[in-house]
């Protein structure tokens, strides 16, 4: 038996865009409607009517904690104008999760931005932080004393990297210039929301908040050990992996590391320049993997190296998202052993990590890939919006209630 530390967090994680549905003020949507997207979020799972049922799977499940997001066109629909009604139904979310004696744990920016805050240049325009600042300001001093832990923004390098060099995402642009506005932009506007909400739970008397991101971190292997693929593994790790948390740290505005991580790239760079070295990986199927439904390999090694290598921080690591979409269940069980086995390995050799989060607790709205993805432990009938449980979901519940695995 492998044991984990006693008051281990062991959960999973939804998006608001992603499972509510008919979020129509943001620009996710407004792109989706403007047919520049695969698919529509249209009525996603109806979480934002549905959140009770699927708080008592959770419960049912033996989570502990859950990772939600706060839509923030919702609470500020149009610009100064915060809804009372979004506001409440958050703190009645928060509240259920209590009342199942689940941990919340709060993301304040996963994606999607408010339309009006997009058509101002966005992220694009350090000028515009000032909103996020004053949206965070409001839904803190809400719902502060029933949070412990805080996600200012998730995965900050893959959204400036999809929205502005890749064209994937809203507002699907290509440029290098603005890819490193927005990064730059997001790691100043963590900065300052982190000495916000650590200032107001000061005023409140209030015991000190968890405040992190939730970096989105990949296993960077090479195929072959040319000069080539040795530089851009270099630069890959130092440039996505750690530049924005080594940005953040220097300003001393983490309280642990949130970790997304899903798998290996596989470099293999086929000619010299930046665009080659940042993006070029095996085309040959050289070193094969097992994939997800997306092609994506499936490498629970690569998630004990990253923990090795974020032990130099000594900061606690939360993993807040891990998971594959796939039909084949028992494919995805053998994914969250795999990759427990190997958090448990690191923790044995002195890392201290506190926490697993699954992605996702339901089926959802994969973003640019549609529906098509299944990653939840719940299976979403989008027909009728039944959930099912899978059998990958009762076996990661026998784990989270007794905190070891076989």
């Amino acid at each position: 038996m492998k044991k984990f530390p006693q008051n281990f967090l062991w959960g999973a994680a939804t998006s608001a865009h992603q499972v509510e549905g008919n979020n129509i003020y943001n620009d996710w949507w407004q792109s989706e409607q403007s047919h520049r997207l695969k698919e529509a979020s249209g009525q996603a799972c109806r979480h934002y009517e549905l959140y009770e049922h699927d708080f008592e799977i959770a419960r049912e499940l033996n989570h502990n904690c859950h990772r939600f997001s706060i839509e923030w066109s919702r609470v500020e629909p149009e610009e100064g104008k915060f809804d009372p009604c979004a506001i409440e139904h958050y703190k009645q979310v928060i509240a259920n999760l209590k009342k199942q004696k689940i941990e919340p744990i709060v993301t304040l920016l996963h994606f999607t931005n408010p339309a009006w805050f997009s058509k101002k240049g966005g992220w694009t325009k350090s000028k515009l932080n000032k909103y996020f600042l004053r949206f965070v300001a409001r839904v803190v001093n809400e719902y502060a004393g029933q949070v412990k832990f805080w996600i200012t923004i998730n995965e900050p390098i893959v959204y400036s990297s999809h929205s502005f060099l890749l064209g994937a995402w809203p507002p699907q642009e290509h440029s290098l210039i603005k890819t490193i506005k927005v990064t730059y932009n997001l790691a100043k506007a963590h900065n300052t929301s982190y000495r916000l909400i650590h200032k107001l739970y000061r005023d409140k008397s209030l015991n000190p908040p968890m405040i992190s991101i939730a970096a989105n971190l990949q296993a960077f292997e090479i195929c072959r050990p040319t000069l080539k693929n040795k530089l851009a593994l270099f630069l890959r790790h130092k440039l996505y992996n750690l530049h924005f948390i080594d940005k953040i740290i220097s300003q001393k505005t983490l309280d642990y590391i949130g970790v997304n991580y899903y798998g290996r790239n596989l470099i293999d760079v086929e000619k010299w320049g930046i665009n080659h070295l940042l993006v070029d990986t095996c085309q040959h199927n050289h070193c094969p993997l097992p994939k997800n439904s997306l092609g994506w390999d499936i490498y629970p090694q690569g998630l004990y190296k990253l923990m090795i290598a974020l032990k130099k921080y000594n900061l606690p690591i939360l993993i807040t998202e891990n998971g594959i979409c796939t039909e084949d269940d028992e494919l995805r069980w053998l994914y969250i052993k795999e990759h427990l086995e190997a958090l448990h390995q690191a923790i044995g050799e002195g890392v201290n990590i506190f926490g697993y989060i699954y992605w996702s607790l339901i089926d959802n709205f994969e973003w640019d890939k549609g529906f098509g993805p299944r990653f939840g432990l719940v299976r979403v009938d989008y027909n009728d919006q039944k959930r099912t449980i899978k059998a990958s979901a009762r076996k990661f519940a026998q784990v989270a209630k007794s905190g070891e695995i076989e």
